[in-house]
């Protein structure tokens, strides 16, 4: 089987398919439109987000197999459409899930012991005791959207601390033990901390929304690890306006492009304009699974995967 690779990787990815017996090719620059022209020589592709797998893609790729994505989702592929053809979907959310629980949870203590402005002040030569007085996490109920592979794996980093953890998902009986899953309507009336860990979808596209975030009965923290367009910018910097949340940790933004490699294509919207500027907003450039040990995992995963279908 030949495979093409239209993302750089860890080395072991392409070592380990090599050694298997499969014939890998690599092709980092090339635009959609050239890959087009060549794709129908390939059993298999292996991609990041570069760029979309869409039917014209699809219809190109004569021969394809399977389209692995070294990552958790598969929003950059038109999942139906693959299918239809008969390509298998292979993604690793097994590789990052560690990083991107840890991620969160690094998020919620710099932002509830305002670490962030605390360092600012004191390299400027400023000791402001009293005004960096932080809030503790134990005690707290702390809700998680979306109870797959990465809730559960936020969840299990919770143990240590002395906090309820629930969860809403839109499937039956994901509950574990370390988090009881519940009704939307009991999440929005217990949570004061809410993670979201949800894939892109139809369902989940500007899921927070004002009108969502007004059937909370208390004041909450938003923390984001999952995708971007999940949460309304201008409609999350009203409820950090009016103090409806109290501040959010967000790894991505409503305005990345959707290969995840940029941020802006022109000016700055205003909602994120304000947003930048706010002291109860923390943010990162979507990295939550992006840590040294994720890359490795995330490969292997998708090397196990391809050898144990195809192999």
């Amino acid at each position: 089987m030949k495979i093409l690779h239209l993302d750089q990787n860890h080395p072991l990815l392409i070592h380990q398919l090599n050694d298997a017996g499969f014939v890998n090719e690599e092709e980092y620059t090339s635009s959609k439109p050239e890959v087009e022209k060549i794709i129908s020589k390939y059993d298999g592709i292996v991609i990041r987000s570069r760029f979309k797998c869409d039917q014209q893609f699809i219809d190109a790729a004569t021969n394809l197999k399977f389209i692995a994505r070294v990552g958790a989702g598969l929003e950059s592929i038109d999942i139906p459409y693959a299918e239809s053809k008969g390509i298998t979907l292979i993604s690793a959310p097994e590789g990052n899930r560690n990083a991107v629980g840890e991620h969160t949870l690094g998020m919620i203590l710099s932002l509830f012991n305002k670490l962030n402005n605390a360092d600012k002040e004191v390299k400027s030569g400023l000791w402001h005791r009293e005004e960096n007085r932080g809030i503790e996490l134990d005690g707290k109920t702390v809700g998680i959207i979306g109870y797959g592979n990465m809730g559960k794996a936020f969840a299990k980093k919770l143990r240590g601390f002395d906090c309820k953890v629930i969860c809403y998902d839109i499937k039956d009986n994901v509950g574990d033990e370390n988090s009881d899953q519940v009704s939307l309507e009991t999440f929005q009336k217990e949570v004061a901390i809410v993670s979201l860990h949800t894939p892109w979808t139809p369902l989940t596209n500007k899921m927070v929304n004002s009108e969502f975030i007004n059937k909370f009965s208390k004041p909450f923290w938003l923390f984001n690890t999952a995708r971007g367009k999940s949460v309304v910018t201008t409609d999350l910097v009203s409820a950090l306006k009016n103090g409806k949340i109290l501040g959010a940790g967000l790894d991505v933004l409503e305005f990345e492009k959707s290969s995840f490699e940029s941020l802006f294509t022109s000016e700055i919207p205003e909602a994120l304009q304000q947003l930048l500027k706010m002291d109860n907003v923390i943010l990162s450039p979507h990295v939550a699974g992006w840590t040294v040990e994720s890359k490795e995992k995330l490969a292997q995963v998708i090397v196990d995967k391809i050898r144990h279908k195809f192999h």
